[in-house]
């Protein structure tokens, strides 16, 4: 089993690689299309900011590589909001893999949404073994509108997908790699995909 972790100007890795280690893989950090292309299943994680990363990826041609892709691919967090249609966040036009605007939490209550909250709805492969209304770990100001793709919602101000999939492709607003035996569970039915 190969696994990719896309190497690019948004953070985060060291804590994906660290739970992958858990789970006995031992992933390829790169940004070099050919390892990508003949990985397994690629993890797209991620954080920082929408504008910066995007370009990163078009200047690199990453954006065209990741939408050719075939093989299982997990957006976490930013890779979440850069596989949706487009953020506010920069006004930035993204890979519009799912068909979900990401937009700013009101400053109704303390923005970022920070630590440990609850899914629901849950549905699909990725959540294989995960009880209803577990609770996992969050770091963002931006998140994803309810859409049909959605295969998990969680509430912070207002509802949002905190999980999509669509074809190959799924991502999870949450970080699993910070989300203890639920977050491992999660990554090890993404890696037996």
């Amino acid at each position: 089993m190969k696994v990719a972790i896309l190497k690019y100007s948004a953070g985060n890795i060291r804590s994906v690689l660290n739970a992958m280690h858990r789970l006995n893989v031992k992933p390829i950090v790169t940004n070099d299309p050919k390892e990508i292309k003949q990985a397994d299943k690629l993890i797209f994680p991620g954080v920082g900011e929408a504008s910066s990363a995007m370009r990163y990826l078009k200047e690199r041609k990453l954006d065209e590589l990741i939408l050719s892709l075939k093989q299982p691919v997990l957006g976490i967090c930013l890779g979440l909001q850069l596989m949706c249609s487009q953020t506010n966040e920069g006004n930035t036009r993204c890979l519009n893999i799912f068909d979900n605007e990401v937009i700013r939490f009101p400053q109704i209550d303390k923005v970022p949404h920070v630590g440990w909250n609850k899914i629901t709805g849950l549905k699909g492969e990725l959540f294989k073994g995960i009880e209803e209304g577990s609770h996992v770990y969050f770091v963002h100001s931006f998140a994803a509108e309810e859409s049909r793709e959605q295969i998990c919602s969680t509430h912070y101000i207002i509802p949002f997908a905190s999980a999509l999939q669509k074809d190959n492709f799924y991502a999870t607003q949450f970080h699993p790699e910070k989300s203890g035996d639920v977050g491992q569970k999660i990554l090890k039915n993404f890696v037996e995909l």
